[in-house]
């Protein structure tokens, strides 16, 4: 009896580089979407030791891999990497997702701010033109962040950090005309805020930012990018102060891991369940 063989391409391969990456929960959001659009993919984790991203990268490509999301800490070595860069990824200074083109390019993109924007405007219906908006933290989350929420039109974007100067700055490479200015976390308290982000590492150490009174409006919110089962500190701050309105990162996880599906497979997916099933 003849053998049988089977005739099917191999799926696609897509992974996410990072370190530690053991954690991340895109191998399961992007295996989600593939079963929801009919895509045959794989999409694992691998970690990568520092001084070997490159390697990493090139061992991936020459094993027949689509394309690559970058996470802490190589998404800078990701920009430097790349052949050509969306204009997102160029202001950002990052690069978070990679897709290899037919031609042997790679191209660097950064999914980030949108998926920040998406999920604040889209899953919570919280607006965010013409509003006052504080933005905490002046590192790598906060410059990723920053070109498509300016691109919304806020009233008002201020920058806060513990040091005034790195807020200060990056708010002057992003201003071309638009209304952000940057300080330091003392020099808060005149205005208050419709939105409040944190982009701080505060939240993984448990950590508490010194933020005053008051910087929240009625009916405003607070929206920290990390996520987890229970409220952080920064939310619980937001809780303390009256805001009804509590959102963590998860969506913006799920938000920029469809952007990146998008981009390599040209296939928009519907986030709702999986956000829903991952917060379950």
């Amino acid at each position: 009896m003849d053998p049988l063989f089977d005739f099917d391409a191999p799926p696609d391969r897509y992974a996410v580089m990072g370190n530690p990456v053991s954690h991340s929960k895109s191998p399961q959001i992007h295996q989600a979407f593939a079963h929801q659009t009919g895509q045959r993919i794989i999409y694992e984790a691998i970690q990568v030791d520092a001084g070997g991203f490159s390697q990493a990268v090139g061992n991936f490509r020459a094993a027949g891999g689509k394309g690559l999301n970058i996470t802490v800490p190589f998404k800078q070595e990701a920009w430097a990497y790349v052949d050509e860069r969306s204009e997102r990824a160029e202001r950002a200074g990052a690069v978070n997702t990679m897709i290899f083109l037919e031609s042997g390019r790679v191209r660097g993109d950064n999914t980030d701010g949108v998926g920040l924007v998406r999920d604040i405007i889209v899953n919570h219906d919280c607006p965010i033109s013409e509003k006052r908006v504080l933005i905490l933290g002046a590192g790598g989350a906060v410059r990723g962040v920053l070109g498509p929420l300016l691109a919304e039109h806020p009233l008002q974007v201020v920058i806060a950090n513990r040091t005034a100067d790195k807020a200060e700055i990056l708010a002057r490479e992003f201003s071309d005309g638009l209304p952000i200015e940057g300080c330091g976390f003392d020099a808060l308290g005149d205005v208050s805020f419709d939105l409040v982000i944190n982009g701080t590492a505060a939240s993984l150490h448990g950590e508490r930012l010194p933020l005053p009174d008051g910087i929240v409006v009625e009916n405003g919110a607070c929206y920290d990018m990390m996520y987890g089962l229970t409220l952080n500190p920064f939310l619980q701050w937001g809780k303390a102060q009256g805001v009804v309105r509590l959102m963590d990162g998860l969506g913006m996880l799920v938000e920029q891991a469809a952007e990146s599906f998008y981009l390599w497979r040209g296939v928009r997916p519907d986030t709702r369940p999986v956000i829903a099933s991952l917060r379950a």
